[in-house]
This record gives C-alpha cells, sequence and structure tokens, in this order.
C-alpha cells in the first residue's frame, strides 16, 4: 500500500485524532469548541481532550487511526484503532481550520520512521538536516496529517515521545489579538514559504507545545 495511492476517509489509514491529557477548559479559553465528550472537531484529525490518568500525564498522550491493522503502539505512542469517524466541525471562535502537523520526538529518526510506515503504509516522504538535528516527514493519507519526526542527539528519554501540534488558523492576526501578548507570541515567518506562526505561551496550561500557523495556498 503506498501512501499517496491511499484516500482518506475511505479505505486508507488516517489519525482521526490526537489524544491530549488535559482540562477542556482550558483549551475552550483559547477559543476553541470543545464538545462534551471532549472532542475538538477540526477538518480532517481533530483533537480529544482526556482527563489525565495520572498526576504526571499531560500533553499528548496517543492518537486514534483509522484504516490501519490492529496494533497498540507506533514506536510506543499508545494507538487506539476506531472506526472511520463521520467528518464533523465546529465554528472555533480562534478561526481554527485544521491541524497542520503533529511533533515527535526521538533519538532514532530511522525506528520512529519505519515504525509509521509498517503501521499506516505511509513512508517517509523527505528529511531535512537542521545542524545536528534530522527531521523526517510523512503524511498520513492524501492530504492527511504530517507527523514530523525530530531525530536531536541529546534526546535520551528512551522511546519517541510527542512534543507537540500546529493548529492552522482562517487570520493568525486575528487569532493573536483573541488571545493577547500574554498568551501566545508574536506572529513570524514559518519555515514554510509564505507562512506565519506563533507560539501559544507555556503558562496557557496547555501541557504541550502548540502552535498557530497560516494555511498552506499553495
Amino acid at each position: 500500500m503506498r501512501c499517496q495511492d491511499v484516500a482518506v476517509g475511505t479505505n486508507g489509514a488516517k489519525v482521526e485524532w490526537l489524544t491530549v491529557a488535559g482540562d477542556p477548559e482550558t483549551w475552550r479559553s483559547i477559543g476553541l469548541a470543545v464538545s462534551g465528550d471532549g472532542l475538538i472537531p477540526l477538518f480532517g484529525t481533530g483533537l480529544k481532550i482526556v482527563l489525565p490518568v495520572r498526576a504526571d500525564d499531560a500533553g499528548i498522550v496517543g492518537w486514534g487511526f483509522s484504516g490501519i491493522e490492529p496494533v497498540q503502539q507506533i514506536a510506543g505512542l499508545p494507538v487506539d484503532v476506531v472506526d472511520a469517524a463521520t467528518p464533523s466541525f465546529a465554528d472555533h471562535a480562534l478561526g481554527a481550520t485544521g491541524l497542520d502537523h503533529v511533533v515527535i520526538m526521538t533519538s532514532s529518526l530511522e525506528t520512529v520512521s519505519d515504525a509509521v510506515t509498517d503501521a499506516t503504509g505511509c513512508a517517509l516522504k523527505r528529511t531535512r538536516e537542521l545542524g545536528a538535528i534530522t527531521q523526517g516527514f510523512h503524511r498520513i493519507g492524501r492530504g492527511g496529517l504530517i507527523v514530523e519526526i525530530v531525530e536531536h542527539p541529546d534526546y535520551n528519554r528512551g522511546e519517541a515521545e510527542f512534543w507537540g501540534l500546529v493548529i492552522n488558523v482562517d487570520d493568525l492576526d486575528a487569532a493573536c489579538a483573541l488571545l493577547g501578548p500574554e498568551r501566545v507570541s508574536e506572529p513570524k515567518d514559518a519555515v514554510q514559504p509564505g507562512r506565519r506562526i506563533a507560539t501559544i505561551r507555556s503558562q496557557v496550561g496547555l501541557g504541550t507545545a502548540v502552535a498557530l500557523m497560516t494555511q498552506d495556498n499553495r
């Protein structure tokens, strides 16, 4: 199965949601609509906010996949294999439309990339060197979530872990004005040509790194 031959939402791999341990009210406070069951609906991959099981749980703790064979984890990252969800969306005050990508930290890009490929059929698309850091990129399904794997020489936590996520918004300046400078950084040029990005400040308490980015209009 080649990733580019798979249509999202039919018979191919799709990340239905990222599971995030945290407080739904904190996510609502940044202008995201959270349903009673903790789901933040977005085009494509959504977010599912769950209460922490342990006191030290915070941030992204797993992901829900449809269209793959049953597995409990991918490179040590917990997986829920679920039925393909009916597409849904909510009107978010933040102007959020979808998830651009999720970032995974590891000491071995090859190990994590091979595990993603084996589980989803979506091969590594490209890599990029940034000094001692190596980044690798998968796209899960046609037009689906980008998985950015970051190999860092100083990473020594054993298995891979989720590091953060990036949310696309309709109007980055409006989103930053809604949040205010005490909760989000000034927008700046992103690595992706023609796009801009701003980072939610850690004191907001989302439990994971979150950035907001303009749409990819290429």
